[in-house]
């Protein structure tokens, strides 16, 4: 499948869930919780939701699903740090608005998941077959 297809239905999976998340964001810090927090709770609930459809409609993955998965936590993991530090560095040190910083991190990150989602998460193995768990025994011929 072609990076612009993928990168499209990437859009549509990030664009959906990243404005709903954002709106929930909004509302959940105006309601008075702290932003990190907030953001925290939400980012969990992304990843679990992104993943299906990532794996799913996006990649067309049909590879090894531990393996993805921990890849998928660990990828998820470092853009939890970036956003994190962004949000306590932005407001907390230089004052910026937790709703801005918020919303950039959000299109900073997106780009930056989709290459190591495309690349390393579902792309291909050392072997070159798509989703083949290298460990697995292989097949005799």
């Amino acid at each position: 499948m072609s990076w612009k297809l993928q990168f499209t239905r990437y859009g549509v999976v990030g664009g959906i869930s990243n404005l709903a998340g954002y709106l929930i964001y909004l509302a959940i810090t105006y309601a008075g919780m702290e932003h990190k927090l907030a953001m925290t709770l939400l980012f969990v609930v992304g990843i679990l939701l992104t993943f299906f459809f990532n794996k799913r409609w996006t990649f067309k993955h049909r590879g090894y699903l531990k393996r993805t998965v921990a890849k998928y936590i660990v990828t998820y993991g470092i853009a939890y740090l970036l956003n994190f530090l962004a949000l306590l560095f932005f407001v907390n040190v230089l004052g910026y608005p937790h709703q801005l910083v918020q919303g950039v991190s959000v299109l900073a990150l997106a780009f930056l998941l989709f290459i190591t989602l495309r690349v390393w998460v579902f792309g291909n193995t050392r072997d070159g077959a798509v989703g083949k768990d290298p460990s697995a025994p292989r097949a005799k011929q």
